[in-house]
């Protein structure tokens, strides 16, 4: 049973912080080189270049963040059958998330591209930036099926307890799109296009490396009858996958309300949030590396009725994620404005302006990062009992904590509370995912 990993015996600290680890290294790794995007238009292109890709994160994020909650939402069910030995089902779940996946992807390629440029325009996006947003959105969103494969790919791996090989694909993949970022921008002279279609590729070449190891899993048989269409199983998965896609896309929409209002001060200010943004992402990728842990600790865990076991897995990931916020932020803030140079040349005023942005934005994200972590945690101890109402529930408070902050209470108090819009966003939150677990966890130690 080589590339799987059995988290139904053993240390629960030790699989978590083995699990995590190459994980934690692959999406520190993502966020290097999506770091490196934004640093080589940044610095390459310009500071109106930046904020042409920063004005269109949350629009994007919306298409990423469901293509990532989906197939984890998917693969939980997966180590759950893997946890039970139940391999037959554990192949049909493979097929039919993967036809779920195609579908999915279809369809959000076709949304994404017809509504990108009026979206841009809906939100106020500077008129000075738009025409590039537009070009760098439009060909990200044109990768949209890559982008879903290889995170199906990597999530089947990650669902046997496999966190090593999405480590290896991430490392090929980042080369690559260096590579491509440099022969497209500085080669090609392609701009900010160009930095998006080194993207889109590097994704397609993390899936075909992520499938060599998927045919390695002895477990993995999926022959022709296994693709047959299983309704209930497809509706099973659909029924357990919406709520987790509507999450994200509560997250997202009022992340879209919190850009409208960040536009709204001028593309200084739009370039200042873009450079932090770049910096937080590099920050949340270890509670989201705990947190696919988690879920898949507890997943097969739960599939092999080990109740008292799931509970401990939740407990010590919240323990290590409180330990990792309060480190993270000791390390991001000590050199935050040499990090935030990396994106914006601070000569100038405009960079001068947009720096003095960044660093404030930095400080306040930073020191709530306690309040953001374990939100992962809880979030996907719902998760891996099959519970996606909640996580949707604790998404829909977050959306309007976010909403209200950036709109009704920046009109009243100015724009400084935009730097207040996420902390206030996580407190809803988490408070939305701490309760349901507990009770949750009550009745299943009954």
């Amino acid at each position: 049973m080589n590339q799987t990993t059995d988290m139904t015996t053993g240390s629960p600290v030790r699989h978590l912080i083995i699990f995590t680890l190459p994980l934690w290294l692959t999406n520190i790794g993502q966020q290097l080189y999506m770091i490196t995007d934004a640093s080589i238009v940044g610095r390459g292109v310009g500071v109106s270049a930046l904020a042409s890709v920063g004005s269109c994160d949350w629009i994007y994020w919306m298409i990423l963040w469901v293509i990532m909650g989906l197939t984890q939402g998917f693969a939980t069910f997966i180590s759950r059958y893997f946890g039970m030995k139940d391999y037959a089902k554990t192949n049909k779940v493979i097929a039919m998330s993967t036809l779920l996946c195609g579908a999915i992807g279809i369809f959000l390629t076709i949304c994404g591209l017809l509504l990108a440029r009026p979206l841009l325009e809906l939100l106020k996006t500077p008129q000075d930036i738009i025409n590039g947003a537009a070009y760098y959105l439009l060909t990200m969103i044109s990768g949209t099926l890559c982008v879903m494969a290889y995170n199906m790919a990597a999530a089947i791996l990650r669902a046997f307890g496999n966190s090593r090989h999405p480590l290896y694909a991430m490392l090929i993949a980042a080369t690559v799109n260096i590579a491509l970022d440099i022969l497209f921008v500085f080669g090609f002279h392609w701009g900010i296009t160009g930095a998006a279609a080194a993207s889109v590729l590097a994704q397609l070449v993390s899936f075909f490396y992520c499938l060599t190891q998927i045919k390695k899993i002895t477990v993995v048989s999926l022959p022709r009858q296994v693709w047959k269409m299983d309704f209930h199983m497809l509706a099973e998965l659909f029924k357990f996958g919406l709520p987790v896609a509507l999450l994200y896309v509560f997250i997202a929409a009022s992340g879209i309300v919190v850009q409208y209002a960040i536009n709204l001060q001028g593309s200084v200010f739009v370039a200042g949030f873009t450079a932090t943004n770049k910096i937080y992402g590099l920050m949340e990728c270890t509670a989201i590396s705990l947190g696919v842990a988690i879920a898949t600790f507890c997943s097969q865990n739960y599939g092999a009725k080990n109740y008292q076991r799931f509970k401990e897995g939740v407990w010590k990931g919240f323990l290590l994620t409180e330990f990792m916020a309060v480190v993270i932020t000791i390390l991001v803030l000590l050199p935050g404005k040499y990090l935030l140079k990396l994106f914006i040349a601070s000569e100038g005023s405009y960079g001068s302006s947009a720096l003095q942005v960044a660093e404030l934005y930095l400080i306040v994200s930073g020191i709530f990062l306690v309040i953001l972590f374990p939100i992962h945690t809880y979030r996907n101890g719902l998760n891996a009992l099959g519970d996606s109402f909640w996580p949707m529930v604790s998404g829909a408070a977050e959306c309007v904590a976010r909403i209200v902050t950036a709109i009704c209470l920046v009109k009243l108090f100015g724009r400084e509370l935009l730097f207040y819009t996420e902390p206030a966003a996580w407190i809803a939150a988490l408070i939305f995912s701490v309760i349901p677990y507990y009770c949750y966890q009550k009745k299943l130690l009954k």
